[in-house]
């Protein structure tokens, strides 16, 4: 399901709503060596799939990081807004990580609008919880509140 707002008053009429969750994203090995790469986080559990198999997760796993840079392309996939100049992540209220996701493992965004306020600036601050879930999974990935500002 993907919505779509219109400026400002579509963004305010967002508040206090469902926005649904994304197609399902396979995270492979391949994402989580170049995530490694670009961060230089080359923990074995990420990416030495020999020792990681005989370790705590059965297998390498992304970093809790990967999964949370993975919020903002997968929101794209829930909300497109039209009618803003500038849009900018502000910042999270909240991250945790309940669960690993082990490479081989799908994972989809589920998020909803909390709150959008007027800011300066002809803009609107959002507050989004957004969870990131693991197909099959009892717990999920991520939870995460973040704050979008959007200026016209």
């Amino acid at each position: 399901m993907e919505l779509t707002a219109h400026g400002i008053d579509g963004l305010k009429a967002l508040a206090a709503t469902d926005l649904g969750h994304t197609e399902w994203l396979e995270i492979t090995q391949d994402r989580v060596n170049l995530f490694a790469d670009a961060t230089d986080d080359h923990q074995w559990i990420h990416v030495d799939v020999d020792k990681a198999a005989g370790g705590p997760f059965g297998g390498t796993i992304a970093h809790g990081y990967l999964t949370l840079s993975l919020i903002i392309p997968l929101f794209t996939k829930l909300l497109t807004i039209n009618g803003m100049t500038m849009s900018v992540n502000y910042g999270l209220n909240k991250v945790r990580f309940p669960s690993p996701v082990r490479v081989g493992a799908k994972i989809r965004l589920r998020g909803a609008v909390t709150d959008v306020t007027d800011v300066k600036g002809d803009g609107v601050e959002m507050l989004i919880d957004f969870t990131i879930e693991i197909d099959g999974g009892d717990k999920p990935a991520c939870v995460a509140q973040a704050v979008l500002r959007h200026y016209t």
